[in-house]
């Protein structure tokens, strides 16, 4: 199965492209660029500027605040490592939290993480919810001290752990 952009796996859903749940970029204030995006098909802006799977976001230039909801599963690890790189921004991923990306890119690279509370149901195209939800626990991964600040004051349910803080500790 090949995966696109803001690609999500779950046996239940039979598809690639799942829409992040409204609430949480609401809760998490305005982005400047999603480089992720699904394109004119989306129901609910994610960002200022998008980048769909056609204009290939890995190659195009990022500038200010960045929302990631990256395809899913091996692409992963090349998408956190340019935010990390890019220094500004959250991302939306699953918290396999034992695996070499998220330790190469999450755990050595991220300012914070906010561990959501049960499994998000995401968005069809069409932007009716899942029926199903995402199958695995999810994580809001935050690369730039604002984007902390901007996990932290949220309201999303969860834990957030300050990874800079956990480092001086």
């Amino acid at each position: 199965m090949s995966m696109g952009m803001g690609s999500h796996q779950s046996a239940a859903m039979l598809k690639d492209e799942w829409l992040t749940p409204p609430h949480i970029i609401e809760a998490l204030g305005a982005f400047d660029l999603d480089p992720c995006s699904p394109g004119a098909r989306r129901p609910w802006d994610t960002a200022s500027m998008h980048y769909g799977i056609h204009d290939n976001g890995l190659a195009q230039p990022w500038s200010g605040r960045v929302w990631l909801n990256p395809p899913y599963g091996r692409e992963t690890e090349k998408w956190l490592a340019r935010l990390a790189d890019h220094g500004n921004g959250i991302a939306l991923i699953f918290a396999r939290t034992e695996t070499a990306m998220f330790f190469s890119e999450v755990w050595e690279k991220a300012d914070a993480l906010l561990f959501l509370r049960g499994r998000l149901h995401f968005h069809h195209l069409d932007g009716t919810r899942a029926a199903a939800n995402a199958g695995a626990p999810s994580v809001l991964v935050a690369y730039g001290q604002a984007n902390v600040g901007a996990l932290a004051g949220s309201g999303l349910p969860g834990r957030l752990v300050n990874l800079m803080q956990e480092a001086t500790s």
